[in-house]
């Protein structure tokens, strides 16, 4: 497939696995080689003062760090909305508006060039062909991301909005109750 890069999976209820059951991911990067993404909606209750004091004061609301999934969850990786055309120095475009932070930047060469940013411990990897087999079974829908998805005040609430918008069927699926059983 290798055509989800800057694109969002968003978990089908069926999908159980507790890494990523209701969530969304942004993929970062999709090759033959395997993926790579960040889980969107699952903020910690820590800020980034422990591991990344110079960046606390910069992060978008709610000003926490996010778990960005189960692989390395001793490593941070940051996303910048960024404002003009081009990126900032310390910040490789990703899509329209999107890029990925180098922590080890000086903050003041990228804080004022983007409306947004948000730091992710961990990340979702999937190897070679991983990921479209998991597609293939019906375990994620891809869909387009919107600017305010990365960013969102209210992550927990993703999951839901992002279904909401989708035509057809998939929008129905954003009110399945979160256990089916006890309907």
């Amino acid at each position: 497939m290798e055509g989800c890069t800057g694109r969002l999976l968003v978990a089908t209820p069926g999908l159980r696995d507790r890494s990523f059951r209701r969530t969304v991911v942004l993929v970062l990067e999709h090759t033959a080689e395997g993926a790579l993404g960040v889980v969107l909606d699952r903020p910690l209750d820590l800020d980034a003062t422990a591991v990344l004091p110079q960046w606390q004061a910069h992060l978008s609301s709610p000003g926490r760090l996010f778990q960005g999934g189960p692989v390395a969850r001793d490593t941070a990786l940051a996303l910048a909305d960024v404002t003009g055309v081009d990126a900032p120095p310390g910040v490789r475009p990703l899509a329209e508006r999107l890029g990925v932070v180098d922590l080890d930047a000086p903050p003041a060469l990228v804080v004022d060039a983007v409306r947004g940013l948000r730091v992710f411990i961990g990340y979702a990897g999937w190897t070679a062909g991983q990921l479209d087999d998991e597609i293939d079974v019906g375990g994620w829908f891809v869909v387009d991301h919107e600017p305010g998805d990365v960013f969102s005040a209210d992550p927990r609430g993703l999951w839901r909005r992002v279904l909401r918008r989708q035509p057809g069927d998939l929008a129905l699926l954003s009110t399945a109750p979160d256990d089916a059983s006890l309907n």
